[in-house]
Order: C-alpha cells, then sequence, then structure tokens
C-alpha cells in the first residue's frame, strides 16, 4: 500500500510528467496493451502532416500524440540492457498484444522507445536505452515471431524521466511501446 508521501509524489508527477499516470509496475496484460494501442491517437494527423520514422522520433510533440503504453513491468537490472530469460513471460504478453494487433491492422508500426534513469553521464545513458529498446525488438522477433519490420527503436536515455530524481529509480528503467502508423507517410 502506498504511504502518503508515495501517493503525493504519483499525483505530482501525474500533473507535470507526460504518461506518467498511464505508467504501472505491473506487468499489463496482452489485451491491455492491444486496447492501449488500438487506441485513437490523442489528435488525428492530416495525410500532408505526417512524417517519416526519423522525423517521428525527434518530435516529441507529435510522439506524444500516438496511442502508447509504458512497461515498467520488465526488469532491466541496473547497468543493463539484457532481458533476463525469467522476464520472457512478460515479454511474451506484448508479443501476443502486437500478433492481435497484426491481425487487425496489417501495416502497422509499432515504436519501441527504451528510458534509463539518471544515474550516468547522458551519453552513456542514451547508448543504454537504445540498447533496451533493441534487446527488446530483439526477443520479441527471436522468440515471439514479431516481424521485426513492424518495430522500430529509439533510446531516450534519462531525457524523459517519469520519476524526476537524479538517484537510481527503478520507474525510470522502462519500455514505452507506441503505434505510430497514423503518423507515418
Amino acid at each position: 500500500m502506498l504511504n502518503r508521501r508515495q501517493m503525493l509524489g504519483a499525483a505530482i508527477a501525474a500533473c507535470f510528467v507526460p504518461g506518467a499516470a498511464a505508467a504501472q509496475s505491473a506487468m499489463p496484460s496482452a489485451s491491455q496493451i492491444q486496447r492501449r494501442l488500438e487506441a485513437a491517437p490523442a489528435q488525428r494527423v492530416r495525410p500532408q502532416d505526417r512524417v517519416t520514422v526519423r522525423e517521428l522520433k525527434r518530435r516529441p510533440e507529435l510522439r506524444r500524440r500516438a496511442p502508447s503504453i509504458d512497461i515498467q513491468a520488465i526488469n532491466f537490472a541496473f547497468d543493463s540492457a539484457e532481458i533476463p530469460y525469467s522476464q520472457y513471460r512478460k515479454v511474451e504478453q506484448i508479443a501476443d498484444a502486437l500478433h492481435a494487433l497484426r491481425r487487425r491492422r496489417p501495416g502497422m508500426l509499432v515504436l519501441l522507445e527504451g528510458h534509463t534513469d539518471a544515474v550516468g553521464s547522458f551519453g552513456y545513458n542514451q547508448r543504454l536505452s537504445e540498447q533496451r529498446a533493441a534487446s527488446l525488438k530483439r526477443v520479441l522477433a527471436r522468440e515471439f515471431g514479431v516481424p521485426s519490420r513492424m518495430m522500430e527503436t529509439v533510446g531516450y536515455g534519462e531525457e524523459y524521466l517519469l520519476v524526476p530524481t537524479p538517484n537510481e529509480n527503478w520507474r525510470n528503467r522502462r519500455v514505452t511501446l507506441r503505434r505510430i502508423d497514423d503518423f507515418i507517410r
């Protein structure tokens, strides 16, 4: 059970940090992931305003409009990008959701965003977050048969902390799944 201090911190984060209210420590089910990614974008993008994947990765205001879900339950160890075999059941939930979505939306494209906490240098955290996103893509493709072509990866390092702290915080070591096909030309 959360104490008052934790509840206040979560409430403040939800007000000031985009996506903080949607984050969770328990692994969402495949159907929860599917529902979140199947949702309509926060704001439609006109066909003439669509961008390349590369442009989308650099435009947070546009990315935030895409349906997404933060996955904090995959436990990346401090200073690691590897997904231990013990976490594969959680990754399987993501794979099941992506397979179901692909059947309904054959051209679907998902951006896998890697994130870190703020411990370490900016450059180091950037590389680590990129490796975390790539690690998830690799496990989804190799172990669970999700087509690589439907997944793009990007790392944001410590740029978008859910818990704004210079200290180690497991909530910041996460991946975000974002359905971006409605935004790509």
